[in-house]
């Protein structure tokens, strides 16, 4: 069963109750408004009986006519029959003190109506603003964002993309199931999942907002956007991050569609820190970069640390780890670097012991090649910044199908 271009869950032969754009303040107004509406068709399948209605946490008052006739002026759509097999209820502006719209959707194992959606740039523009919003709500995360690690998440989840098998890449979003999501390389990624799950959907237990007259404990899921797929969720909050931690403006355009586990991409297709060039040539010429690319890419270890629980490595990259700048290449050709002395990988440290360089990242001054990108974008912030949107964009853009003549999208950050 679907709906919103595949964003409904549903439990075998359950109705499912959904509820859009609902804060939690109105959730509760909401469960109060609810027992004066006309009762909803719920159906359920006759192999599976109700369980008993549990007990709502706060009063609620009786069912009056005059709350009744309140209740159905807020309804945008006449209420069904009530022996429909679906029922859906729209409640706009004014209700539950002042929220946007949001809507009910029950819907049975034998039928179900949808409620057509198509996302515009403004919509897009609020997925941004809700992550935006977020990114430092816990301070005592890492350096106090969680940028970065959506970061790596998106990177990550597009960098195992094969341009000869045209498999993996951010179309997809396979790193949600085992074995991808649990490979060394996506190590603490879990934390930017888990961080992003509330912007698509939460599920909670129906009780906690309601106990509608009749039986029905099935789950409500609180769900602000449901309508996007993690594979584009993913890419637009590693956007998102770069551009609110001062980076630059990543272009960006929707089309991803999710897999399932079967697409899962093998392990070893994203680069490893303890290799040096000969491996990263043959990680990134596989997705089809060059060497500038590379070195273009490499700029991303401007932001956050390596966590000896998850890499292995320990300590951040420069001085400031939640601000994009070219501080990763000037540090890297300016800094003297030395082999730690401890119990964990081989890894470089500073004088100052305070910041460390991967094999992977020194040998971008030990390659011929490749050191002179490095050297121009120490010296040029500008065209550090040029080369990297349009590398990233690159690489979220990799292997997606994406719809003839669709445009990339420009966000405005917040914080400008």
């Amino acid at each position: 069963m679907k709906c919103f271009q595949g964003s409904l869950e549903a439990s075998q032969g359950n109705p499912v109750t959904r509820v859009d754009s609902l804060p939690r303040i109105a959730a509760t107004v909401l469960g109060n408004t609810l027992q004066c509406l006309p009762p909803l068709s719920l159906a359920r399948s006759p192999a599976r009986p109700c369980a008993p209605a549990r007990a709502t946490p706060f009063p609620h008052p009786p069912a009056t006519p005059s709350a009744r006739a309140a209740a159905a002026s807020l309804s945008s759509e006449p209420p069904k029959p009530v022996g429909s097999s679906s029922s859906l209820v729209y409640l706009a502006g004014a209700a539950a003190a002042g929220v946007g719209g949001y809507y009910f959707y029950s819907q049975s194992a034998s039928s179900a109506t949808p409620k057509v959606f198509t996302p515009t740039k403004e919509d897009f523009q609020k997925v941004y603003n809700e992550i935006a919003g977020r990114l430092e709500e816990k301070d005592d995360y890492d350096d106090g964002s969680y940028g970065p690690v959506l970061v790596r998440l998106a990177w990550h989840a597009s960098g195992t993309y094969d341009k000869e098998t045209n498999t993996g890449g951010s179309n997809g979003a396979t790193m949600r199931f085992a074995p991808e999501g649990d490979h060394g390389a996506n190590a603490g990624l879990k934390h930017a999942r888990d961080f992003l799950e509330p912007v698509k959907g939460k599920r909670l237990p129906a009780p906690l907002f309601f106990a509608p007259p009749r039986s029905n404990t099935n789950p409500i899921i609180i769900a602000k956007f449901p309508w996007i797929s993690y594979s584009d969720l993913w890419t637009l909050a590693g956007a998102c991050a770069i551009q609110e931690m001062q980076g630059p403006t990543i272009p960006w355009r929707p089309g991803r569609a999710d897999k399932e586990a079967a697409a899962c991409t093998p392990d070893g297709r994203l680069p490893d820190g303890a290799q040096g060039s000969k491996h990263l040539r043959d990680i990134f010429y596989r997705m089809g970069f060059n060497d500038q690319e590379i070195v273009a890419l490499a700029g991303a270890h401007a932001l956050g640390r390596c966590h000896t629980d998850r890499s292995g490595f320990d300590g951040p990259w420069t001085f400031s780890p939640t601000v994009l700048t070219n501080d990763y290449y000037t540090l890297l050709l300016n800094e003297k670097w030395h082999i730690r002395k401890w119990d964990g990988p081989r890894q470089y440290q500073d004088k100052t012991n305070g910041l460390m360089m991967l094999p992977a990242d020194y040998t971008l001054i030990e390659d011929k090649a490749m050191k002179p990108w490095v050297q121009k974008y120490a010296k040029d912030n500008d065209l550090f910044f040029k080369d990297f949107s349009q590398v990233v964009v690159k690489l979220f853009e990799l292997g997606v199908p994406f719809k003839e003549r669709s445009e990339r999208m420009t966000f405005k950050p917040t914080n400008a």
